[in-house]
């Protein structure tokens, strides 16, 4: 048994090796479970950056669809405002030209009536609204003096 002894004896001077530490079933077990967790959210994190980067395309296409449509509708309404404007010109254009000739045609019954010897026939008009009915200018004469001034 002393040959036994002296091979398991280590002689005094000579360093003693370093092993590590044995692990304990628990440590192993643990480690497990965290590298699946590690690579799970690895996964994870890969298919959250392609989901946002879907979303990133799609946002920009949104984008780009959206302006061009803004552009269209812009468009759109410049050319209707502009055919309004263009159209509210005419309007006025036309009532103006509508202003003078009923202020022509009112001049020239005027200048008619005045032939006739109606003077002051806007002022007569103006008094038969509170002058009394006997007094009143017959209307039917005035338009007989006014068709005959025509002809």
């Amino acid at each position: 048994m002393a040959s036994s002894d002296s091979t398991l004896s280590l002689p005094p001077s000579a360093p003693l090796p370093l092993a590590p530490p044995p692990l304990s079933t628990t440590t192993k077990e643990n480690l497990t479970p965290v590298s699946c967790k590690i690579e799970e959210l690895n996964e994870s994190r890969s298919e959250l950056l392609g989901r946002i980067q879907g979303l990133k395309k799609d946002l920009q296409t949104w984008r780009s669809k959206l302006d061009s449509q803004v552009k269209v509708y812009r468009d759109e309404l410049s050319e209707l405002k502009q055919s309004l404007n263009t159209e509210v010109e005419q309007l006025r254009s036309e009532f103006q030209e509508l202003r003078t000739t009923l202020q022509q045609q009112q001049d020239d019954v005027t200048t008619s009536l005045q032939k006739f010897g109606l003077h002051n026939v806007k002022d007569d008009t103006k008094a038969d609204v509170s002058t009394p009915e006997d007094e009143k200018l017959d209307v039917t004469t005035v338009e007989d003096n006014v068709k005959e001034a025509e002809s």
